[in-house]
């Protein structure tokens, strides 16, 4: 039987299944059904004639075959991306301006690694974070102040384009010692004769709020704030309060167990980021890039992501 050629869809495939660890985030990370990704893992490792990957572990370890396939996707696939931005700058030009504004607390955390790497493929790209936390990230969008803006809703607005970039869960940390530190899933009603702990901002973007307790009319016994995760993370281990943070941002202090995660609701509290550009602004090749270079470190670099509906990209 002829072999069939090697292509860069392939390449797609390992990297990400080496990002996200399993087939099934895999497929949502390449919009496909696990079925379909499963399907071309099978004809890629046929083509072959050697498996990819050990079955039945977590996370999945590539055989030899899998990690020569993933060097060569690596290598390929960021020499694609250079090409692609090459041809961009002879269509566009290679300068601009990209000021950036942020609503979360969180952001900075991937958001600067990204900067980092997108200065690198832009240099001539004038990028700068609009200083401050802000409310209202978009007002400054439309009115020229910003020329991005990330955002937690994909509120539908004249001349405002919406670009998916990642959900994530957040979980409730306690203290390990909490009297209800055993109890797997918190529900609304729990929340009750708690302190919560939060950032400073309006009730409105806060998920836990809007999503949860506002809905089953469920106000917290008691509000505190604070501007820095580290500061909430000491609170909470010290029995101050509980509080609602992204998984990613609060593992490390899992791991040295200063404080325990509990799911909200059976299903899970699952936020979204967006990044929004005017229409006018949607189509530079520089914006798009450094969209795509958010996604992808934020990706490789961020645990327990999901990836958001490419829909009104």
């Amino acid at each position: 039987m002829k072999q069939s050629p090697l292509e860069l869809r392939h390449l797609r495939t390992v990297q990400a299944l080496a990002e996200t660890g399993s087939v099934s985030q895999a497929a949502k990370r390449l919009f496909l059904t696990q079925s379909a990704l499963s399907h071309q893992i099978r004809l890629l490792e046929e083509m072959y004639g050697l498996a990819l990957f050990e079955r039945k572990t977590v996370p999945l370890k590539f055989s030899p075959a899998g990690e020569r396939l993933l060097a060569l996707a690596r290598t390929m696939l960021a020499q694609v991306a250079a090409a692609e931005r090459d041809l961009a700058r002879l269509r566009q030009g290679d300068a601009g301006e990209l000021r950036v504004a942020v609503e979360c607390h969180t952001c900075f955390d991937w958001l600067m690694p990204a900067m980092d790497i997108f200065r690198l493929h832009w240099p001539a790209v004038e990028l700068d974070i609009v200083s401050g936390f802000h409310a209202d990230p978009v007002g400054l969008l439309v009115s020229g102040r910003a020329d991005l803006a990330v955002v937690s809703e994909a509120e539908e607005q004249d001349e405002v384009v919406y670009l998916p970039l990642f959900a994530y869960e957040m979980v409730l940390i306690v203290a390990r010692d909490h009297p209800l530190a055993g109890k797997r899933v918190w529900e609304a009603a729990d929340f009750a004769d708690e302190t919560l702990i939060s950032y400073p901002v309006p009730d409105a973007m806060l998920d836990l709020m809007r999503k949860v307790l506002k809905p089953a009319g469920v106000t917290p016994a008691a509000r505190r704030s604070s501007e820095l995760t580290v500061a909430i993370i000491q609170l909470v281990a010290s029995r101050r309060g509980v509080a609602a943070l992204p998984f990613w941002a609060v593992k490390p202090y899992l791991e040295r167990g200063y404080v325990v995660a509990r799911r909200i609701g059976e299903k899970g509290l699952i936020s979204e980021l967006y990044a929004a550009l005017r229409s006018a602004d949607a189509e530079l090749a520089y914006a798009r890039d450094f969209v795509a270079t958010v996604r992808e470190t934020s990706f490789a670099t961020l645990p327990g992501l999901s990836t958001l509906d490419p829909a009104g990209s």
